[in-house]
């Protein structure tokens, strides 16, 4: 099922979206974007006449992927506060976000291609976090309470964020994906990844499960890409044959 609309949605855009959906809105969303959403994609994109810069301009409100178990979000614009709370499954891209993202959140992997507000993995014990940190302002705004920052060294965390920006890119048209991905060498080293650290006992355990689950949104998202190019195969296959 594939809805393309456009204009500002209200409340809740896209919640409890399940496999099989693909929701494009060009225009705006309101708070509680893809609550509790299950699977598919939701896609959030500008008028290709605006003339707003994405990164710098809310596209969708607060609380976005509030409680979400699967599925992706590709926003081509900032989101509000508290992007991706309680998130235990699904992937995002967004060009920044207000106070306390990822607050909470227990799995899924965010990617921010911008600044940040304060307060930043408060609470967060799963998942993974990956932000561009163009000023390098993030280290001030992030909750060190339960979160870590690395820079991007493991092979996997620089294809599964460079992956999701790809993709983001085909969804949205994204002038930013676009921008980050022609300077992807020189913007690499500025990307932070954030983690939950384990106590000492379970480092490894949690190191482990970590890397299961960027292994597994990978996989998931190249499978994401090529199932389009194989409906089109069958498809002229199909009308080949009569």
């Amino acid at each position: 099922i594939d809805l393309a609309l456009r204009g500002a949605a209200g409340q809740s855009f896209g919640a409890f979206c399940n496999h099989g959906m693909r929701l494009v809105l060009t225009g705006e969303a309101q708070d509680y974007v893809g609550k509790g959403m299950h699977g598919g994609e939701i896609v959030l994109l500008p008028p290709a006449e605006s003339p707003f810069a994405g990164h710098s301009s809310v596209i969708a409100g607060n609380t976005v992927l509030y409680g979400a178990t699967g599925g992706s979000l590709y926003a081509a614009g900032r989101a509000g506060e508290r992007l991706g709370v309680r998130n235990s499954g699904a992937r995002v891209v967004v060009e920044g976000c207000g106070d306390h993202g990822c607050e909470y959140m227990t799995g899924g992997v965010v990617v921010v291609l911008g600044e940040t507000g304060r307060n930043f993995g408060a609470g967060m014990s799963g998942g993974v976090a990956y932000v561009l940190d163009l000023d390098g302002g993030f280290p001030e705004r992030f909750n060190p309470g339960l979160v870590s920052l690395e820079r991007l060294t493991d092979e996997i965390d620089v294809e599964l964020p460079r992956a999701m920006i790809e993709r983001h890119l085909e969804l949205t048209q994204s002038r930013r994906a676009a921008w980050i991905l022609d300077h992807w060498p020189v913007l690499l080293p500025r990307f932070w990844r954030v983690l939950p650290h384990p106590g000492m006992e379970e480092r490894a355990e949690k190191d482990q499960d970590t890397r299961s689950l960027r292994a597994e949104a990978l996989r998931s998202l190249r499978e994401e890409r090529r199932a389009p190019a194989v409906a089109e195969a069958e498809t002229a296959q199909e009308a080949a044959e009569g």
